[in-house]
């Protein structure tokens, strides 16, 4: 067995990650939403363990302020002139030269994914695209980003019976998640935030969401920009919001008013929840970290919230991140894999870049596997990370047990081609990642017993996670192998079990 020795290299004159067994990276988390947007800087120790490296310590190095997104006139369109000016200058007051930034997450959510927004963005990190993973977090990804963000996740897999819900309540949107063991089970999202509706200085409406609408008519009020809302009318119309957000988080069947509020399926859950974490702009009031008005409904919705926080019959935790429980950078190291288990057809499907990773929860020591349930398992990772539908390349990750049995692997395989079929239908390879030694035997029986005829990446020898972001290099022509980038989101708190 040969092993491929391609090296990684970082910032640092003459450091390649393949000879250090621990390494120091200067990484950023950039996230640009509909509502607000800001940058955080850190430096991420790791140390090598077996293939991978984990972060080991973290050091936030400057936070910046929180910037509302700026728009351009037509209030759809990000400026993103005045955007890269606010990204310049938290580089300069971090005293950091872009060069000197070894990795990085950029996350765009919200408006900022929209096509033109999303582009002009991109275009702001031209010189970093190699070292960044760029996500365009939909609400799915977002509510499960918050959950791993606020520290749900983590005190969820800490107290390993304890089920913990993260609600996470931003300008537009408030997402939910229902954290167990140390995973997200399920995650949903409902339009209730603080600038569905907002006013200037002197009450005078400046920007109506259909949402906002919505919840203004339920109050009896007819919303326009430039009209007058008052203090009470703004009471009332938040007294309905949380009416539709409790729908939500109280696990009880919804009507149908507030299900056509959802953005995703309303969660199934209907066990015991132990304790709420809030997260977002909104739980800057309802912790009392914030004071000030920004002009929305943030301070009358978490005063209104908190007030009502008894009806969940849970415990109030604090975030380890609240308005920042998002990603705050990427962590990268390099791992080969062996020539001789691995199936890549054709050829020239590689290199491909930046992939993200899903996780089913597969139990694959069962003697009989079921291609159903198989397809299930990966749809609900796909959803719980905002990947349904994706018209972009996605790899499962996966741990194989058991034996490789012709029919264990043909139940495997097609539940996989079944979960991924709408990846297939877009033109992209099925990417399969697997830790045993079985990436060839799969890739053999799709292509070979199941005759597929989309290109397939069958490798093993990788350990994979939620939130990993891949790169597969070329074929070596020495050793058969390929050379594997592994990118991976880095959240407040993060250590390597996250």
């Amino acid at each position: 067995m040969t092993q491929a020795h391609e090296q990684a290299g970082f910032s640092g004159a003459g450091r390649h990650i393949t000879e250090e067994d621990e390494i120091t990276l200067t990484s950023v988390g950039v996230d640009i939403g509909s509502s607000t947007s800001h940058l955080v800087f850190s430096k991420l120790e790791l140390e090598r363990q077996n293939t991978r490296y984990v972060i080991v310590r973290r050091t936030v190095l400057r936070e910046s302020e929180i910037l509302l997104t700026p728009y351009a006139d037509d209030g759809l369109t990000i400026d993103a002139a005045a955007l890269g000016k606010f990204i310049d200058r938290q580089y300069d007051e971090a005293k950091l030269q872009r060069s000197a930034v070894d990795t990085g997450a950029l996350i765009l959510t919200g408006v900022a994914v929209r096509r033109s927004n999303a582009r002009a963005i991109g275009e702001l990190f031209a010189e970093d695209a190699g070292k960044f993973v760029a996500v365009s977090a939909g609400d799915g990804l977002e509510a499960t980003m918050a959950a791993h963000g606020s520290g749900a996740v983590g005190q969820s897999g800490r107290a390993r019976a304890e089920t913990v819900m993260n609600i996470d309540i931003g300008g537009g949107t408030s997402k939910v998640a229902i954290c167990r063991a140390g995973k997200v089970l399920e995650v949903t999202a409902i339009d209730v935030g603080a600038r569905l509706l907002a006013t200037d200085d002197n009450h005078v409406i400046t920007r109506v969401e259909e949402a906002g609408r919505v919840f203004a008519k339920k109050a009896g009020l007819n919303v326009e920009v430039g009209a007058l809302l008052s203090d009470s009318e703004t009471e009332t119309i938040v007294d309905h919001m949380i009416d539709a957000l409790l729908e939500v988080v109280l696990l009880q069947d919804m009507n149908d008013e507030a299900k056509s509020l959802l953005r995703l399926p309303p969660l199934e859950y209907r066990g015991k929840i132990d304790s709420v974490i809030f997260s977002g702009g909104v739980s800057e009031f309802i912790y009392g970290h914030e004071q000030r008005s920004f002009g929305d409904m943030g301070p009358v919705l978490g005063r209104k919230i908190k007030a009502r926080i008894g009806e969940l019959g849970a415990m109030l935790m604090v975030p380890e991140a609240g308005i920042r429980a998002t990603v705050i950078g990427a962590s990268q190291y390099t791992v080969q894999v062996s020539g001789s288990t691995i199936f890549i057809a054709p050829d020239d499907i590689v290199p491909i870049r930046n992939i993200p990773v899903v996780a089913p929860e597969f139990d694959l020591t069962l003697d009989e596997l079921d291609p159903d349930v198989i397809a299930q398992a990966v749809q609900i990772g796909l959803t719980r990370l905002g990947l349904v539908n994706s018209e972009d390349p996605i790899a499962v990750g996966f741990h194989w047990g058991g034996s490789a049995t012709f029919w264990r692997l043909d139940a495997f395989c097609r539940g996989l081609i079944k979960a991924m079929r709408s990846t297939l239908d877009h033109g992209h390879p099925l990417v399969l990642i697997s830790d045993g030694d079985v990436g060839g035997l799969i890739g053999l029986h799709l292509r070979e017993e199941l005759e597929i005829p989309e290109a397939v990446v069958s490798i093993d020898g990788i350990d994979l996670r939620e939130f990993d972001y891949i790169d597969i290099g070329e074929i070596l022509p020495s050793s058969g192998s390929v050379p594997v980038v592994i990118k991976s989101l880095v959240f407040p708190g993060s250590t390597s079990g996250e």
